[in-house]
């Protein structure tokens, strides 16, 4: 049988465990699969698009695991009832392909991507790192907060938005948290004296909500955003004059920041940071960018979190998806499937 998490038992294992406990675990799994990132398949997301929105599958497998995301993103469903992005996923058995496990992923990507936020800061930021800077704040933006509190210990927040209610329910939702939010009235404000940069817009242009002139030496930038093409938030100045760090590059000079650059610019991919094979800060005036666009190895470690996390709990429950070997009828035999039911 397959194990399933659907969308209520997800929202329970949250208010359960709590989401900045959630997060540091998962940001563990993220960086116990990043470093063994050799292991795995890789291919960039396969992309369906349309006037209307985009259609993704994202998959992996180390070999012994296959996982897979469909994800969507339909700018225009509020306007017509329906949620902007949905997303599910599921873990295989490598050994004889049966589904093992099934979860909603609307949720699960948003703490997976947070957590690999906080894993790359934790990586790459300086280790003196007390203040961040959240350009955008949208609902991701309080997922980042607790991600960075829960790994790097940092709860002074500075957060811009060109929608001031939005930051407004940032500040209300996150200062009773414990978090000391300034709500900053400009760009500039926000990244004054910040030593971590995240910017997590979703406009799908190729906008420059960060000029180079705003990015002091030092700073490290988590720039997530960007995760289709024809969409951007840095100024080119910034990853011409920073050390650039993505996931798998083939999909990020499509979708990330680096799609303005030329396609022989260099980057380092974050697992060969976390390995010791490149470089990843040299100095305390390095700055320091992570092109972070989501890449199916982040999904794969979620999903193991969330089943791990849930196993042996009524979190989960059993669905039948496929052929139990002791089944009576051959599900392949059409005159078996059609037959009447005596």
């Amino acid at each position: 049988m397959t194990q399933l998490l659907d969308v209520a038992n997800m929202a329970r294992w949250i208010q359960r465990d709590g989401a900045e406990k959630i997060l540091v675990q998962m940001t563990e799994y993220l960086e116990a699969d990043f470093r063994r990132w050799e292991r795995f398949d890789k291919t960039p997301r396969i992309a369906s698009h349309t006037p209307l929105g985009v259609i993704e599958l994202m998959p992996t497998s180390d070999g012994e695991i296959y996982s897979f995301k469909y994800v969507n993103g339909h700018p225009s469903n509020p306007a017509r009832g329906f949620q902007t992005v949905t997303a599910f996923g599921v873990l295989a058995d490598v050994d004889n392909g049966y589904p093992t496990f099934l979860a909603e992923m609307t949720l699960l990507t948003a703490l997976r991507t947070a957590a690999t936020s906080a894993l790359a800061a934790k990586t790459l930021a300086r280790p003196d790192s007390r203040t961040l800077a959240l350009i955008g704040a949208g609902s991701q933006s309080e997922f980042q907060a607790m991600a960075f509190r829960g790994v790097l210990g940092i709860e002074d927040l500075r957060v811009f938005d060109i929608d001031p209610a939005a930051v407004e329910k940032v500040r209300r939702n996150l200062k009773p948290l414990g978090f000391r939010v300034h709500a900053a009235t400009t760009v500039d404000d926000a990244v004054r004296g910040a030593d971590i940069i995240t910017t997590c817009t979703a406009d799908k242009a190729r906008n420059t909500v960060l000029d180079a002139a705003q990015v002091r030496p030092g700073v490290h930038v988590n720039a997530i955003g960007g995760d289709c093409p024809g969409k951007t938030e840095l100024d080119a100045a910034i990853l011409e004059a920073g050390r650039v760090i993505v996931e798998f590059t083939p999909q990020t000079r499509i979708e990330g920041e680096i799609q303005q650059m030329d396609p022989e610019f260099p980057v380092t991919e974050l697992w060969q940071v976390l390995t010791g094979v490149a470089a990843g800060r040299t100095s305390a005036e390095d700055v320091t960018v992570f092109d972070s666009v989501g890449f199916a190895i982040s999904d794969f470690s979620a999903l193991r979190c969330a089943r791990d996390a849930t196993a042996h709990s009524d979190l989960q429950s059993e669905v039948d998806l496929v052929a139990q070997p002791d089944d009576p009828k051959d599900l392949f035999s059409l005159v078996d499937v059609l037959a009447p039911v005596s």
